[in-house]
């Protein structure tokens, strides 16, 4: 069913914007996977700390979260429905990882200042739950 509403132009600069910032989640999470030794060793001891006993449900979470948001960014930007459930899958793997950031892990005690970034992405995601919900109930997406 081809959609009938104009879809307006800030629905594709914010669908490229979210591509974009779900790529630099892409990045993030192969620098944390792909760490080397000698990278490793530079870091202060606490983020060595953090990144040698982090679960690796943990670390799927992370994966889940980026990939299926960049997914789910392409599948806005091809007015597909299916960009809703894969951003909503992508939500839960952010809300899993920060529950074991803030809560198991005691993230905020290790990373000071840096608590910010995880709250900002919770936040990004979120919205972009609703708005691929929103685009689709507008008929941008189908």
């Amino acid at each position: 069913m081809e959609t009938t509403n104009k879809i307006p132009k800030w629905f594709w600069v914010v669908s490229i914007i979210a591509l974009i910032w779900n790529l630099m989640g892409v990045m993030a999470y192969l620098g944390q996977a792909y760490i080397t030794d000698e990278a490793l060793a530079a870091l202060p001891e606490a983020d060595q700390n953090f990144y040698n006993n982090i679960p690796a449900w943990v670390t799927a979470a992370f994966a889940t979260s980026v990939f299926l948001g960049v997914l789910g960014c392409i599948g806005l930007l091809l007015k597909r429905k299916w960009a809703f459930i894969l951003l909503l899958i992508s939500l839960i793997a952010v809300v899993a990882q920060a529950t074991y950031n803030f809560f198991i892990q005691d993230f905020i005690e290790l990373s000071g200042d840096r608590v910010i970034m995880p709250i900002v992405v919770i936040i990004i995601s979120i919205f972009l739950v609703w708005f691929s919900k929103y685009s689709k109930s507008n008929n941008w997406i189908s």
